[in-house]
C-alpha cells in the first residue's frame, strides 16, 4: 500500500467523523443569515446573535478543509469526463483552501493565534512593516473606507485606514508636534495661541 493510499484511508475515517457537525451547521447557518437579515447592520440584539452564531459556526467547521482534502487526491469515478473532474477538482481546492484559512480567521479571533498587520510599502521595493495585533478594538467600514482600531504589543492603539496605518499611540506625538511647531516658529511669542481652521482646509 502506497503512502497516498494509506493517506487516503486515513483521512476517509475522519470524513466519517467529522461529518456528524454538518446538521449543527446548517442549523447555525440558518440563524446567522436570519438575524443578520433582521439586524439590517444595525447594533441590537438581532446583530449580536449574527456574530456569536457566525463563531459558532467556525467551530463546527474545525478541520472541515479534511474533507475536501480528502476528495481533492481521491480518484474519481472511471469515464467521468474530464471537464467535470477538472471542475470538481478545482471546487475541492477552494473549498479546502477557504476552510482552512476560515480556522486561522477563528483562532484569531479568540486570541489563540495573534495575527501581525503588514503594510508593504511600495515606494520602497523589498520593504514591509509589521506589527503583532494583541487585540481588535474596532473592525468596521464608512461610506468611504474600511476602518480598523487595535491594540499593538509595541506600539499601543494603531489607527488603520483602508488597511494603510494613519497613527499609533506610541509615535503620535511625532505627527502632532510637526504641525504645531512649525507654524508655532512662525509667530513672535508662541506663549497662548488658538488654532483656528478653516472648513475648507478639512479635506
Amino acid at each position: 500500500m502506497s503512502t497516498l493510499d494509506v493517506a487516503r484511508a486515513e483521512l476517509g475515517l475522519a470524513v466519517l467523523y467529522l461529518n456528524k457537525a454538518e446538521a449543527r451547521d446548517k442549523i447555525c447557518r440558518a440563524i446567522q443569515y436570519g438575524s443578520k437579515y433582521l439586524s439590517n447592520r444595525e447594533p441590537g440584539t438581532a446583530q449580536n446573535v449574527d456574530k456569536s452564531t457566525s463563531l459558532a459556526r467556525k467551530v463546527f467547521r474545525l478541520f472541515k478543509f479534511v474533507n475536501d482534502l480528502h476528495a481533492l487526491i481521491s480518484p474519481t469515478s472511471p469515464g467521468t469526463p474530464l471537464p467535470l473532474v477538472l471542475l470538481g477538482k478545482s471546487k475541492n481546492a477552494l473549498l479546502s483552501t477557504f476552510l482552512f484559512l476560515d480556522q486561522i480567521v477563528w483562532l484569531s479571533r479568540t486570541g489563540i493565534y495573534k495575527p501581525w498587520l503588514s503594510q508593504f510599502e511600495f515606494s520602497l521595493v523589498g520593504e514591509a512593516h509589521s506589527m503583532k495585533v494583541e487585540k481588535i478594538l474596532c473592525k468596521d467600514k464608512s461610506e468611504y473606507q474600511e476602518i480598523l482600531v487595535f491594540e499593538s504589543s509595541t506600539y499601543g492603539k494603531v489607527l488603520v485606514l483602508d488597511v494603510i496605518v494613519q497613527l499609533t499611540e506610541k509615535d503620535e506625538c511625532v505627527y502632532q508636534e510637526m504641525i504645531t511647531y512649525l507654524p508655532l516658529c512662525s509667530i513672535q511669542s508662541p506663549k497662548n495661541q488658538n488654532c483656528n481652521f478653516h472648513k475648507s482646509w478639512v479635506p
